[in-house]
């Protein structure tokens, strides 16, 4: 068994944190940040039994601004 380095990315929906995995492209979510990680992580596993990936690369992640006009 290999370990993977994974990426998740999480915004909050309501009273829920919804985690994504942008490497995979696996999505879930929870009541908590941890939930959310734990449910995404049992997803990506799930997934990732079914459809292994030939190779993994990290996204780039980056901020920038943009003009909002109120």
């Amino acid at each position: 068994m290999a370990m993977l380095t994974l990426t998740a990315i999480l915004h909050k929906e309501e009273d829920l944190y919804v985690a994504e995995c942008p490497e995979v492209g696996t999505v879930s979510q929870g009541y908590t940040i941890e939930e959310a990680v734990a449910n995404l992580k049992e997803a990506t596993e799930l997934y990732l039994e079914e459809f292994p990936l030939p190779e993994v690369t990290r996204p780039l992640m980056t901020t920038f601004e943009a003009a909002v006009y109120a």
